[in-house]
């Protein structure tokens, strides 16, 4: 283990393997809690994510875990990254740091920062982008610090953190590397007839049906989607393609709360060739778990609020490159939409969208959609 690093009275150390992680998680309930609008996540799913021993994303990657104390009280803590996957894919040398938590003093979050960075300038890397948690496929948090809309609470998976975290970043050197967006979708209408029958002749002329996921044949159609995500998104920025173990990951964590009528599968000739992934807000019912635990009565409270939920995010969209520019996405948005009114969902929040993703930015628009969130990943030379 690398020597504690300390700067003044603040001191970094990495948490070694086998050593609890429960200070580093209890962090995002210290630095949030106050916050009217954050919604503590699941323990149990930050625990299982964390361990490198039970998250898939471990078995081709490194990560290590920081925490900086001050007279013994954590106060801020970091992921150093090494994702060897984006480095083969990309062919380039970054590396990433995630998981940031800190009180508002610029020499916790400096110290932080550096200790990342030097961890990550020993294993070959010369520039340091985050924040990542761990990836852009990873379930714990999106990526990027909000830095504005925080007056509303974050849909299901997005993040949220103190309005100070883009200043600490910018003090300690960091730029931009690229902003990403949320849209809010406020409750639909029903959809127009001409514009349904425009898609249905859309659909015709390509060959394509769109169906909902088959939750009696889960297993199938989860095989289904595999075949289509590392294709559809190979060229979005930040993309890493997905292992077969973290597919099935995501699929075993997802599974519980699907609703197969916003969950929805394209297929040509009986091929898959595009899907659309959206989920009810569950964050409307883990803000009712401060304490982010299931037991001894979070199951109850989870799943009588479940039936409750009146809102929804959509996740992800896409298709197979050979259908990027037949104008499909609006069949998806078309069938979701029918789909939103019947099962009573009040609003919705399509992220996290690239901001110079015109084509998706436009779509949104063209469907009332209004940005309300920004979120900024930031990189520093190392």
């Amino acid at each position: 283990m690398a020597a504690p690093q300390i700067i003044s009275t603040c001191k970094v150390r990495e948490i070694p393997a086998g050593e609890s992680l429960k200070d580093f998680i209890d962090l995002s309930w210290a630095i949030n809690a106050r916050d009217p609008h954050w919604v503590p996540p699941l323990r149990m799913s930050v625990e299982a994510a964390l361990d490198r021993n039970k998250h898939p994303f471990h078995k081709h990657s490194d990560v290590a875990y920081f925490i900086a104390e001050k007279r013994g009280t954590p106060v801020g803590r970091i992921a150093a990254i090494h994702n060897k996957r984006h480095n083969d894919f990309h062919e380039d040398t970054l590396g990433f740091f995630g998981l940031f938590e800190c009180v508002h003093e610029q020499e916790v979050a400096g110290a932080l920062f550096d200790a990342a960075g030097e961890w990550l300038r020993a294993r070959g890397r010369t520039a340091m982008q985050g924040p990542m948690n761990f990836s852009t496929n990873e379930e714990i948090a999106s990526p990027g610090a909000l830095i504005e809309g925080f007056d509303s609470p974050p849909f299901l998976m997005m993040t949220h953190n103190p309005t100070y975290y883009g200043e600490l970043h910018e003090a300690a050197g960091f730029g931009k590397a690229k902003d990403v967006l949320a849209f809010r979708l406020d409750r639909p209408d029903e959809p127009p007839q001409r514009g349904m029958q425009v898609i249905d002749k859309i659909l015709k002329r390509e060959g394509v049906t769109v169906r909902p996921i088959d939750l009696k044949n889960f297993r199938r159609d989860v095989d289904k989607l595999k075949a289509v995500y590392n294709a559809a998104w190979s060229k979005n920025w930040g993309f890493v393609p997905m292992t077969d173990d973290e597919f099935e990951h995501l699929a075993k964590e997802f599974r519980p709360f699907v609703e197969p009528d916003i969950c929805l599968l394209a297929e040509q000739e009986g091929d898959p060739v595009g899907f659309y992934l959206g989920l009810p807000n569950l964050n409307e019912v883990l803000s009712r778990l401060p304490d982010g635990k299931l037991l001894p009565f979070g199951w109850v409270k989870l799943l009588w609020y479940k039936r409750k939920v009146r809102s929804m995010r959509v996740l992800t969209v896409g298709f197979k490159p050979h259908l990027h520019r037949a104008g499909l996405g609006p069949a998806f948005y078309g069938r979701a939409w029918e789909s939103c009114v019947k099962l009573g969902f009040e609003q919705g929040e399509a992220s996290w969208i690239l901001e110079d993703n015109l084509e998706m930015v436009r779509a949104l628009e063209r469907m009332g959609g209004k940005p309300y969130k920004r979120y900024r990943i930031y990189e520093r030379a190392l």
